[in-house]
């Protein structure tokens, strides 16, 4: 198995950083978890969700409203992902761990994805080794996208920024039928040995699936038939897939972020620690947007949510000012793009640079 170790010998930026984050709390008398912002936007998010579902099924709307609709409940889907599952899965939703875990299974099983498999992939492989290509699942090897220098290039890259949003929308259906199985069935959470199941997670995992099935598929085709369902279905997931990748793509895989490389069970030691290497690999977008951040729940704030997982997003707002502080002090970069289009714009970019033929030496070293 891949590994990477970090050098925290001399780790004086995270621990100054930390003991302001924590004093911060103290001085303002908060818990770090969420709070009544956090449990009204759950409110509000998840009645959407269950009303929308609800009027396409039972109200019988108009073709053209229940197209709205479809694609309605996959963009709400998503905040519902970022705002409440994500908080939930990291334990940063509420003080009582229950809690967590129900909230964080109910709001991704729910929509058809193994929560088992999503905390080790997010939690302890991406926020661990963001952006290392060779054990981050987030940017794992794929014919279809490039991604950072060190992926292998094939011709088809020349064009990825063009045919980029409609991989993109289809992204929750890999997720859903083929990457989720992938890892159930290797075992495996790209390089790395998942987790052994026990009968439980087993028994979780085909019922997640059966229960995505029947409320998403065999429901809808016999209120709307099969070719409506699939027009709703495809509609909802691409727009789901669409915001779900646009909003992890501009907080790692823009101009301003950086990349590790680690070849099979290698281990490779860095001189950075694991503070700092988060602050090189991630960027924020749109700080100032209040809609933005209240729609993807704070994930606009991708450094601090790096540096802080287990801190609610609420928060972040006002951390930030903290952690450029510190990045100042400690002569660290602090990236960000004021705007969203910015950050789109250098994804892009990025996406198109990636996309050129390399030099003929690094073919052969790739194909090595």
């Amino acid at each position: 198995m891949s590994k990477i170790l970090f050098n925290n010998s001399n780790n004086l930026f995270f621990q100054s950083l930390k003991s302001s984050v924590d004093q911060y709390f103290i001085d303002h008398k908060i818990q770090k978890t969420g709070d009544w912002r956090l449990f009204l936007k759950s409110i509000v998010l998840i009645s959407a969700a269950v009303a929308i579902y609800g009027s396409l099924m039972f109200l019988n709307p108009a073709p053209v409203l229940a197209i709205v609709l479809a694609m309605l409940f996959g963009f709400t889907s998503a905040c519902i992902g970022f705002s409440i599952m994500h908080d939930a899965n990291h334990g940063s939703y509420s003080p009582n761990q229950k809690l967590n875990d129900f909230i964080g299974f109910i709001t991704l099983n729910g929509l058809g994805v193994s929560s088992y498999f999503w905390k080790q992939k997010h939690n302890i492989i991406h926020h661990t080794y963001t952006n290392v290509d060779g054990i981050d699942d987030d940017i794992a090897k794929s014919p279809i996208i490039r991604q950072c220098e060190s992926q292998k290039w094939v011709p088809a890259h020349k064009v990825q920024h063009i045919y980029l949003l409609f991989v993109y929308s289809l992204s929750t259906i890999f997720w859903i039928y083929i990457m989720d199985f992938t890892k159930y069935f290797s075992r495996k959470i790209y390089t790395t040995e998942a987790w052994k199941m026990g009968l439980k997670n087993h028994i979780i995992f085909l019922v997640t699936k059966i229960y995505y099935v029947t409320v998403f598929i065999v429901i809808p085709i016999m209120v709307w038939g099969w070719q409506g369902w699939l027009v709703g279905y495809l509609l909802m997931n691409a727009v789901m897939g669409l915001t779900l990748s646009l909003v992890f793509q501009l907080a790692h895989v823009v101009e301003n972020t950086e990349f590790e490389h680690i070849g099979l069970d290698e281990t490779k030691h860095l001189e950075t620690a694991w503070a700092e290497f988060q602050i090189r690999t991630t960027s924020n977008f749109a700080m100032g947007n209040k809609l933005i951040s209240w729609l993807v729940g704070g994930l606009n704030f991708q450094v601090e949510h790096h540096l802080f997982p287990k801190v609610s997003h609420i928060h972040y707002p006002a951390l930030s000012k903290i952690v450029q502080e510190k990045c100042t002090e400690f002569h660290l970069p602090y990236n960000y793009y004021p705007t969203l289009m910015g950050a789109i714009a250098s994804h892009f970019r990025t996406m198109k640079m990636l996309g050129h033929k390399p030099s003929h030496q690094v073919l052969q070293a790739q194909a090595a």
